[in-house]
């Protein structure tokens, strides 16, 4: 019979620690990682039906969405969701606000296959016209819609909560 001195050193327990202390130094951190940061620009237009919103379909799954991409050196948020509302839909719109209207939470799935989480600042971008020649025109779709039925369309539930609340402001704004 060997004492519990001698089994709390056997190979188990040496195992036991090399992956507590693997967890502690590579797992635990990677699943406190500050959130990514993104930009996403909410392009509108006054149509005679309403106020409608842009939706364009992602590159890699065609899922409904709205501008977005990373921050970018030398610019603010929101003129890099102008940008991005340039490069992946042509919108040409208005100078875009300072303030984002509310931001949401997605997991982006890396080139590596792994989730990182990102939070979204979404800008508003009242679009003044719409190129037909522009940087990722045949990657993507684009469509007008009301922004209820845009936020039917979308996946994840902050930018439906975004898109409804934005079609909500912008009634009590025109008076509608």
């Amino acid at each position: 019979m060997t004492s519990d001195k001698t089994l709390g050193r056997g190979p188990l327990h040496r195992l036991r620690r090399l992956i507590l202390r693997g967890f502690r130094q590579l797992a635990l951190p990677m699943l406190q990682r500050p959130r990514q940061v993104q930009t996403a620009a909410l392009c509108y237009r006054k149509a005679e039906t309403g106020v409608q919103v842009l939706l364009i379909t992602s590159r890699g799954t065609g899922r409904w969405i709205i501008p977005k991409g990373w921050l970018m050196r030398g610019k603010n948020a929101g003129e890099a969701a102008a940008t991005e509302a340039w490069e992946e839909a042509g919108v040409q719109g208005a100078p875009p606000a300072t303030t984002p209207i509310g931001s949401y939470i997605y997991d982006k799935i890396t080139n590596s296959g792994l989730p990182v989480t990102v939070e979204t600042l979404v800008f508003p971008i009242e679009v003044r016209s719409l190129a037909q020649d522009y940087p990722e025109v045949s990657e993507r779709d684009r469509r007008w819609l009301d922004p209820a039925e845009a936020a039917g369309m979308v996946a994840e539930p902050g930018l439906q909560q975004i898109l409804r609340e934005f079609a909500g402001t912008l009634r009590e704004t025109s008076g509608g």
